[in-house]
């Protein structure tokens, strides 16, 4: 299976469940990986047929500036659905990573992955 990647996009959302971190937007890293068979857009070198990763990220940016949430759970589960839907990925497996949210750690998080391999 081939594999599209977005590694560490930033992007700002309100997330958290205590007040201080309801009241302004906090960036979080995005991971994905996205199943494609990149052959077909190799072969052609054509843009129509390749996983637009650029797209992939403005929707990203696009979906977390309009969304809230309280868990992260919640953004991957949400994030997870969108690749799967809009951009028809058999799979995908997303990482959202809050940096700094623990003293001593780089970040904290969740990876999931959905859909079929």
């Amino acid at each position: 299976m081939d594999k599209v990647f977005i590694k560490a996009l930033c992007i700002e959302t309100i997330i958290g469940i205590y007040d201080w971190e309801r009241a302004t937007k906090q960036v979080v890293e995005l991971d994905l990986e996205m199943a494609w068979d990149n052959r077909p857009p190799a072969a052609s070198d054509d843009i129509a047929l390749a996983l637009d990763y650029e797209a992939v990220s403005n929707r990203m940016r696009q979906f977390a500036g309009e969304r809230q949430f309280l868990l992260v759970e919640t953004m991957a589960e949400e994030i997870a659905a969108i690749v799967l839907q809009e951009f028809h990925s058999p799979w995908v497996r997303v990482r959202v990573t809050k940096p700094g949210a623990i003293d001593g750690a780089a970040g904290v998080g969740v990876q999931i992955e959905r859909g079929m391999r």
